[in-house]
């Protein structure tokens, strides 16, 4: 599995979880909401420290990773995280 997050969505989480150079950002897997992927679930964000890391990516100075308990959710998928603009907010987009 592999995480791709767009220079636009990184600036966005910049921002918004005032992130600094070194930081984690850990994508989870929620009961409720929806996805493309599994119904009643959806993903979370959160500025967290890893613990057993299943995927990550390290870009512009942020580690961006999803813990191995959380794999099963993408169904091997990988997770691209963009940003849409009319809303400004991220979005997820799940591709084989």
């Amino acid at each position: 599995m592999e995480i791709i997050v767009y220079d636009k969505a990184i600036h966005w989480y910049k921002e918004e979880l005032d992130l600094q150079d070194g930081d984690t950002v850990q994508f989870f897997v929620r009961y409720g909401g929806c996805s493309n992927v599994q119904k009643g679930f959806s993903l979370g964000v959160a500025k967290q420290t890893p613990d057993d890391i299943g995927a990550a990516l390290k870009k512009d100075g942020i580690t961006f990773f999803i813990e191995n308990r959380d794999l099963w959710y993408f169904d091997n998928h990988n997770l691209l995280v963009d940003l849409d603009e009319e809303i400004n907010e991220p979005i997820f987009n799940y591709v084989n």
